[in-house]
């Protein structure tokens, strides 16, 4: 029966394809564990970093200048796990200060590993959601910068007695240069070292998420600030639009369309 045949081979070729990716999937499986290890033993780590955190500042022309904390488990992205930081003190409008904002991202992520959470205890009230994730400590922090970010970065474990309890290095963009604390000349590994692909792509993917979140502030405030031009929209309501509306655009088209298309004419 032809129907049959058909069936048949369509059962056959959609085992195959899962065959296909279960080995395509163990083999980065495999590919991830050597990076694991491979790192392990350039930095000389007593055990493979299952919980990697790297931390990057990104900012444009010294404005929304955020903090961004990625996390890789075992060698793949953790994206539940993956903070974002508006920089609030020194650095965080104005002049840059890539110290001073580092700083202050990795005193509000340490801190909470250290310290009980708000309500912890509390009559009638569960942990927060993602409470229990700032008490884990990483196996390794990688500092997307050079020896000054990495300096900062000890600064910060020391306050809180981590330093000899998390590993800590700079990775420094130039020439990919790993730097150690109190070590002054850095490491260089091989240009096709898996352990280095590995730290490229962290540190790559905490850029990338930093300058997204970067973005959505600047859009933000660009749409904020259109708003402010608008007649009859009092600040409760330019508050609330940004929330229900992704863009300006979706702004123009709706309900305050006229008001906004008006006010310009």
């Amino acid at each position: 029966d032809e129907a049959v045949t058909v069936m048949t081979m369509a059962e056959s070729n959609a085992a195959e394809s899962l065959r296909t990716l279960r080995a395509v999937r163990e083999a980065d499986k495999s590919k991830q564990v050597l990076a694991v290890q491979e790192l392990q033993a350039a930095l000389g780590l007593e055990a493979p970093p299952g919980r990697i955190e790297c931390f990057d500042i990104s900012t444009l022309q010294g404005t929304n200048t955020v903090g961004s904390m990625v996390v890789f488990a075992e060698g793949t992205p953790r994206k539940s796990d993956y903070r974002r930081f508006k920089i609030r003190g020194r650095g965080a409008q104005g002049e840059p200060d890539d110290f001073a904002s580092m700083r202050e991202m990795l005193r509000r992520r340490f801190r909470r590993a250290v310290e009980p959470p708000a309500n912890e205890g509390a009559p009638g009230q569960a942990p927060r959601k993602g409470d229990q994730m700032w008490q884990r400590l990483p196996d390794l922090v990688v500092i997307d910068g050079g020896k000054g970010q990495l300096g900062v970065a000890v600064e910060v474990l020391r306050e809180f007695d981590l330093f000899d309890q998390v590993p800590v290095i700079g990775l420094a963009k130039r020439f990919e240069d790993v730097y150690f604390p109190e070590r002054r000349d850095p490491l260089v590994l091989p240009r096709d070292s898996q352990a280095l692909f590995l730290l490229q792509r962290i540190r790559d993917e905490a850029h990338r998420f930093g300058i997204t979140f970067n973005r959505e502030l600047r859009s933000k405030a660009g749409v904020m600030s259109e708003l402010d031009k608008v007649p009859g929209i009092g600040p409760r309501r330019r508050k609330d639009l940004p929330k229900r509306f992704a863009a300006l655009e979706p702004i123009k088209q709706g309900s305050h369309g006229r008001l906004y298309h008006t006010y310009l004419a």
